[in-house]
């Protein structure tokens, strides 16, 4: 059965966000945002037409920076992979390079390290994942087969171990609400292991599938061929494509996306969240197209000299979004496609023909709603931001790595400031 669609125009105040750094009071402006519901079945529909609750874009200002290129050893970081942070604002870095987790404090002050390399008690093979739950400091070793566990104040460790797992990429470790912690194991059919609080396996989920009538093939590309003494093969997705979305929210639910559409579908105990708003898409340039065509065809060619492009055309306008995460609040982050810039390329080479004197970027931005699909408004992240580890999203502030001058790591507390605060 479908409800008609209600439209309600509501003027809502921005009120002041509590931060742990001291209140600061953000503009009392209203601004008319303007939504549409609607149920389908066990759908809700909620559609935001115009306006957003913060009434413009929000920033992340930096006030916690650690991370150094010429200094002590604890604050010199190889390659961050996950980041964690616990309710006293200490945070943990694991350094996949260096295969430990170095704990500091709130104020960005080496604390201690936790972990070696090894497969014995407190040791990591492989460590992907960090989660805080009930005092204790979870990282997923999917090589060793366990989730290695640290007391967060005495220090002990033990393990939860968990068979089989294939899967070992960087994907985050899921905590819900209720402290149970779900464990990625399975590379093509995303299958997760949910655990208790103490450990204790209690189901073995799927996340959900894209829709029958999306064919993820048909935007990928590959040969293979040999190169100097080795055999190697290559791949490579149209760019812009779309892609299929999903992830845990702190519910315990999936939420998952298509970004054909700017509609996100967010599971619930009475049935599905579906969150849309109205969006214009971003063109693609013609130059900004050409160049990446260019650096797909050139790659393919230096393992078969005769490649051409054999998959989808590039399309001529992004994805409304590339990307979904759940912050540890409940609020949903929206990576969206943005208009790409030019900016000179540092390592340009004019003696080199295939070296371009620009490249081009496309600025990071967020759309932020409630749980209950409340559009708050955008963040939009300052240079350097990066997204090589997954950045953690809390009610008032943000933690991410910052990559600065010469790739120098950093991982960086943002505090969100909000339009006119």
């Amino acid at each position: 059965m479908t409800t008609p669609i209600r439209r309600i125009a509501v003027p809502l105040a921005v009120a002041s966000l509590p931060l742990a750094c001291g209140p600061i009071s953000d503009s009392q402006n209203t601004t008319e945002t303007v939504v549409e519901t609607e149920t389908i079945g066990d759908t809700t529909v909620v559609r935001t037409v115009s306006g957003s609750v913060w009434g413009g874009d929000a920033t992340l200002v930096p006030e916690v920076s650690i991370g150094e290129l010429d200094g002590a050893e604890e604050y010199l970081f190889g390659s961050v992979s996950a980041i964690a942070v616990d309710d006293d604002h200490n945070v943990y870095v694991l350094d996949r390079q260096a295969r430990h987790v170095r704990v500091f404090d709130s104020e960005g002050t080496y604390v201690k390290t936790l972990g070696r390399y090894g497969e014995g008690p407190g040791e990591f093979k492989v460590p992907i994942g960090l989660a805080i739950s009930n005092g204790r400091l979870l990282v997923r070793d999917p090589a060793n087969g366990r989730v290695q566990l640290f007391g967060l104040e005495t220090g002990e460790n033990e393990e939860w171990r968990y068979l089989p797992s294939e899967r070992f990429w960087s994907t985050p470790l899921y905590r819900d609400d209720q402290g149970r912690i779900y464990v990625d194991i399975s590379e093509i059919e995303r299958r997760f292991i949910v655990m208790d609080s103490d450990g204790t396996p209690i189901d073995t989920i799927s996340a959900p599938e894209a829709p029958a009538d999306f064919d993820d093939d048909k935007y990928g590309m590959s040969t293979a061929g040999e190169s100097g003494d080795r055999w190697m093969s290559v791949g490579a997705t149209v760019p812009f494509s779309p892609g299929w979305y999903r992830t845990v929210h702190p519910t315990g639910h999936f939420m998952s996306a298509l970004s054909t559409a700017y509609r996100i579908n967010l599971e619930r105990d009475s049935g599905v969240l579906r969150i849309e708003r109205n969006h214009t898409p971003v063109a693609v340039a013609d130059d900004e197209r050409d160049r990446h065509e260019q650096r797909i065809v050139n790659t393919m060619r230096e393992v078969d000299a005769d490649w051409n492009w054999d998959g989808a055309a590039i399309p001529d306008h992004k994805p409304p979004f590339r990307g979904l995460s759940a912050g540890s609040d409940g609020r949903i982050w929206v990576s969206l496609w943005t208009e790409a810039q030019q900016v000179a390329n540092e390592d340009h080479d004019p003696a080199n023909p295939e070296s371009s004197p620009f490249t081009w970027v496309e600025p990071l931005r967020y759309d932020v709603f409630e749980a209950d699909g409340t559009y708050l408004g955008a963040v939009v992240p300052p240079e350097g931001f990066s997204l090589s580890a997954p950045p953690v999203f809390g009610r008032s502030f943000v933690w991410a790595v910052e990559r600065g001058n010469l790739d120098v790591q950093r991982v960086v507390r943002y505090r969100i400031a909000l339009p006119g605060s």
